[in-house]
């Protein structure tokens, strides 16, 4: 018999993100401005006496199950259901009877959007819910649980953004140095149109190469200049390091400090009131410039979707996530479906969205975030 004070049912959703400002820069502990928007993914589902995770994702295709009650084996490259499942018993969220669920979403998958990290914040959230604690835990800490299982757990290059917008969402700018610092901005943005290139992109490899090659600059610029630092380095002294360094290896790390400075002044002008609309799509197509020319992490395709968007009444626009293929992103306050005909004219699946909730309950009959 089920204890009555458990749910027996429950619906948990989690958004997909943009990184407006700061793409590449937290795996480097540099701030970054990621927005939630209106793209999710849910799990809902019910407790049953066996101690299982029965799975149903026919979003994909797919069907999981296995045992809830004890530390699982992986079986495939990023097992992150089961992660999850390891990562919330380690941290004392123990479930003595079993979970039937179904997985469904909105977020395009492995584009740049944080599908994944969406499902790992929601499913992460509906395990402690659904565990014999049955507690509700702060966005922040989910967020952290699921970096865990995501990212820790397979010794993966990437950052925290993701994890903390998906919880937190709308706005938050985040920030790693001294310490972790993740704070809301109440900013009126208006409608964002996505652009889904329908091109393949190898998130861990992109990650691993840029950020490979930064922290070996960063590590050898160190061992000959101590005071070298990613975050107090004024741009305009960074000839004083550059000089033993390859022209290549220079204009990234120029790359990188550009992009520091943009993100900066972007936080900046996110506070002002009135917010100049148009001023945001330009710092982003600022940042796009940056991505494109010197990360090299935009493709001609994801370029033309820009420029059709842009042309078509859009004030600005950039690559979304790791690069190399996946979603762009434009800031459409006007026009957005005419920015979104324009961008399936270039070739990509559109989408007209707003910035959205964090992870919430919504099983809530009020429905408000869950926490």
């Amino acid at each position: 018999m089920l204890s009555r004070s458990l749910p027996h049912s429950l619906r948990i959703s989690a958004p997909g993100r943009v990184c407006l400002f700061g793409e590449h820069q937290d795996y480097l502990h540099l701030p970054v401005v990621p927005c939630a928007i209106s793209l999710r993914v849910t799990v809902e589902g019910t407790r049953m006496e066996r101690p299982r995770v029965d799975l149903d994702l026919p979003d994909i295709g797919s069907y999981e199950s296995f045992p809830i009650d004890c530390i699982l084996p992986y079986e495939k490259e990023r097992d992150y259901l089961r992660s999850a499942v390891n990562v919330v018993h380690r941290h004392g969220f123990t479930h003595s009877s079993g979970i039937h669920a179904t997985v469904r979403g909105t977020i395009p998958i492995n584009t740049g959007t944080s599908s994944s990290s969406a499902l790992i914040v929601a499913w992460i959230d509906f395990l402690v819910r659904m565990s014999d604690r049955a507690e509700a835990l702060p966005a922040v800490q989910l967020a952290y649980l699921a970096h865990e299982a995501e990212v820790v757990e397979f010794n993966e290059p990437g950052g925290m953004m993701d994890h903390f917008s998906t919880a937190v969402g709308h706005v938050v700018a985040i920030d790693f140095v001294p310490s972790v610092a993740v704070t809301r901005l109440d900013v009126p943005l208006k409608t964002f149109v996505l652009g889904d290139s329908g091109e393949p992109k190898d998130t861990t490899a992109i990650l691993a190469r840029v950020k490979n090659q930064v922290m070996e600059i960063a590590a050898d610029l160190r061992t000959r200049h101590p005071e070298f630092s990613l975050h107090t380095v004024d741009v305009g002294s960074l000839h004083r390091y550059t000089a033993g360094l390859t022209p290549e290896r220079a204009a990234l790390l120029r790359g990188i400090f550009c992009n520091r400075d943009i993100t900066t002044v972007a936080r900046t002008l996110l506070c002002e009131t009135p917010l100049d609309h148009r001023r945001v799509g330009f710092l982003l197509s600022e940042h796009q410039a940056v991505l494109r020319d010197v990360l090299r992490i935009s493709t001609p395709k994801i370029d033309r979707m820009i420029d059709a968007a842009v042309n078509a009444g859009a004030y600005g626009g950039k690559i979304n996530g790791s690069g190399g293929g996946g979603c762009m992103f434009a800031y459409a306050p006007e026009r957005a479906e005419d920015v979104a005909a324009a961008i399936e004219r270039a070739g990509g699946k559109a989408y007209v969205v707003t910035a959205d909730d964090g992870v919430r309950d919504d099983s809530d009959p009020t429905g408000g975030p869950g926490r």
